[in-house]
This record gives C-alpha cells, sequence and structure tokens, in this order.
C-alpha cells in the first residue's frame, strides 16, 4: 500500500512538471493556393516559404504552431474571433490593414517586376510602352501596366495566373510581362530551361509581406519579431529564401 502511494504521487509530480514546462501553441491561419509561399502538398499538408518562415520562427523561440488551411475570404475575422492566433499567408502590410491587425516586422520584399526573355533589350517600366505586355487579371500588375500604358489599351494582354502568363512570354506571344517578385522568381528557380531574367524599376512602390496577429497582442508580435530576428541572425532566413527562390537575399527593414 505504501508503495503505491509513493508512485503515485511520483506520477503526480511528473504529470505537473510536464504542464509547467510544456510548450505553449499557436493556431496559423495560412491559404493554400498561393505557391511558392502557402500550398498543400498531395498529403494535405501545408508547406511553402511562409510555412517554413513561421516553423523556424516557433523554433528559434521554442513555441509551437498548428497550421490550418485557412481561405483568403474572411481571415482576419480568425484572429478577432480567436480561431487563429497567427496569421501568415503572403500578407501586404498596409495602412488600412493596420487598423484591424498587428503586423510583424517585414519578412518578405512585396513588390513588383519585369520580367523578359535574356536576349530583351527592355530597361525599366518606359521601356514597356510600346510593347505587348502581360500581366495578371487585376493584379497589383495589371494596375502598375495600365497606368503606363493605358487601361483600355489592347498591347496590355491579361491572363488568369502567372504560370499561363509566363508561358506566353516563352512562346513569345508577348515581349514582357509584370508580377509579383515571389511567384515569378519562384517560376524561374523551377523553368530555367526558359531563360527569363527580371528588371526593376524605382516607379514600383515598396511593399512587404508581414505576418499578422490579433489587434493589441504586443507580447506575440514580440515573440515573432524575436524569432525573426534569430532566424535573420543565424542564416537560417538566407537558407530558406535561396530553398525557394535564388540567391539574392532582400535586406529587410524595420517596421
Amino acid at each position: 500500500m505504501f508503495k503505491k502511494l509513493v508512485f503515485a504521487g511520483c506520477m503526480s509530480l511528473a504529470a505537473f512538471a510536464g504542464n509547467v514546462y510544456a510548450k505553449e501553441s499557436y493556431t496559423v491561419g495560412a491559404g493554400g493556393t498561393y505557391r511558392p509561399f502557402e500550398y498543400e502538398n498531395s498529403q494535405k499538408q501545408l508547406e511553402g516559404f511562409d510555412i517554413d518562415i513561421i516553423k523556424a520562427i516557433a523554433e528559434a523561440e521554442g513555441f509551437d504552431v498548428k497550421l490550418v488551411n485557412t481561405p483568403w475570404e474572411g481571415i482576419f475575422a480568425t484572429l478577432s474571433s480567436g480561431d487563429r492566433d497567427i496569421l501568415i499567408s503572403g500578407i501586404t502590410i498596409t495602412d488600412k490593414r493596420k487598423n484591424m491587425v498587428d503586423f510583424s516586422n517585414p519578412y518578405f520584399p512585396a513588390e513588383q517586376a519585369i520580367v523578359i526573355s535574356e536576349t530583351s533589350d527592355v530597361k525599366d517600366l518606359n521601356s514597356l510602352k510600346d510593347l505587348n505586355v502581360g500581366v495578371v487579371n487585376s493584379s497589383t500588375g495589371d494596375i502598375v501596366v495600365s497606368d503606363v500604358i493605358g487601361k483600355n489599351s489592347t498591347a496590355i494582354k491579361r491572363f488568369d495566373n502567372t504560370p499561363l502568363l509566363l508561358q506566353e512570354l516563352f512562346e513569345d506571344g508577348i515581349d514582357a510581362a509584370v508580377g509579383d517578385v515571389g511567384v515569378i522568381k519562384y517560376y524561374i528557380k523551377t523553368h530555367p530551361e526558359k531563360k527569363f531574367k527580371l528588371i526593376y524599376d524605382n516607379h514600383f512602390e515598396k511593399q512587404y509581406f508581414g505576418i499578422a496577429v490579433a489587434k493589441g497582442n504586443s507580447e506575440l508580435q514580440q515573440k515573432i519579431n524575436n524569432g525573426l530576428d534569430k532566424i535573420i541572425a543565424d542564416g537560417t532566413y538566407n537558407k530558406i529564401y535561396q530553398k525557394w527562390f535564388d540567391e539574392n537575399v532582400p535586406q529587410l527593414p524595420k517596421q
């Protein structure tokens, strides 16, 4: 009888210790349709650049994450309802969104870029004025090119997605394309035979992706920023960036 009591006491202490030292866990919402940032693989698991980044931040800060595929429509409401603790889903930091959520420091430059064949002599945005230019319909690239060429110009060719757009460029159906730099870099990495190159222009607005938490959750926001700082400092960020894009790892600003 005495032995049983001692054994039970030890189990109780172990359980107590387990509770004290258990890692905090946060539910992370991420879309599953924005390759290469977050998408579902054949096993219906989320993967991508964003997924690798949040996992690395969690490891650096000593917390766990539960990844949940979360459709873009209504994604911000999942923070205010408490269904999600963190959102990482290619979310551009804007003043309007800052009124709804709190953002981490930027983790990716979400700018536009011109993509052309290696033999093209296009040098900047103004060089596109007399060319046939492809964009994804209703995208930021569409807006930028419409400002330069004219929204109703027949020289603008609109596509449903970036792969279709870049295939048309490869087949010489258009002279240049404008789109999200991350998506284009990933396409170039996975299709090296197509011999594309990127051109940047100072007229493109500087924008960045951020990781979102509920408004006022400064403790979690700080954890994420600390983790991001750590993975940048120890080279983990560089490795993840090079895995998905190229060797030109960006310098990231603070908010």
